[in-house]
């Protein structure tokens, strides 16, 4: 059961970090709203790296932003959020595939594997959230302008590399858990065998020797 909600997790994992790798090179993150439009042949939309505008022909022409001090405050902490989610998720998949309980490294015990598949899922969710603040954070500025009346810029609309974002955060995120729901503490009862000998002298000059498990004294036996 727990090797096959780790798979599931990874495989979650994965697909995620994919969708994150084409949601942040997407030019589709906002898309010139129709009614600002003249013509409809003729559309408009940007990304996190550059601008497009394309035609009812087929034609594309972009351009990548020139500068990054002149870029909004919003679209340079997305670009940050976006890249650090990347890095973090190739981390949660190289960490997660080395603590599956069907990957042999040495003589890793399992409960240092089960560490370790923690560690991947949280790193996972941690992917996840960055990713959803990006998006929403952006997708939060597009509507703000969209409804904004004393906005004199283009209008735009949400596009669908947003949707990619949520729905890789989304991923990561149940990936994530569905990993770190495997995670087992370790069992704090000693193996059989293995007792605690406590040596006591009666008054009567008789030596009691009681052996019982190191965890649980209650149930001790005495032998005279």
């Amino acid at each position: 059961m727990a090797v096959g909600l780790q798979m599931v997790g990874l495989l979650l994992g994965v697909v995620s970090w994919c969708l994150q790798s084409s949601c942040t090179s997407s030019q589709l993150w906002k898309v010139r709203s129709q009614l600002e439009s003249v013509t409809t042949s003729q559309w408009q939309f940007e990304g996190l790296w550059m601008s497009c505008a394309a035609t009812s022909t087929g034609s594309i022409q972009c351009s990548k932003f020139k500068t990054m001090l002149g870029l909004p405050v919003y679209l340079q902490t997305c670009r940050a959020l976006m890249i650090i989610s990347l890095l973090i998720g190739l981390a949660s998949i190289i960490v997660s595939v080395l603590g599956l309980k069907c990957t042999k490294i040495g003589r890793t015990s399992e409960h240092v594997k089960n560490q370790i598949v923690l560690a991947g899922g949280i790193l996972f969710i941690l992917s996840g959230v960055f990713t959803l603040t990006a998006v929403s954070w952006y997708a939060g500025r597009v509507i703000h302008d969209f409804y904004n009346p004393l906005y004199g810029g283009v209008r735009f609309e949400l596009g669908t590399g947003l949707y990619l974002g949520w729905t890789a955060s989304g991923l990561a995120i149940l990936g994530g858990s569905m990993l770190c729901c495997t995670y087992r503490k370790p069992s704090s009862i000693p193996p059989s065998g293995q007792f605690s000998y406590n040596f006591t002298s009666t008054s009567r000059g008789q030596s009691i020797y009681r052996a019982a498990p190191a965890s649980d004294s209650s149930g001790s036996k005495a032998y005279v």
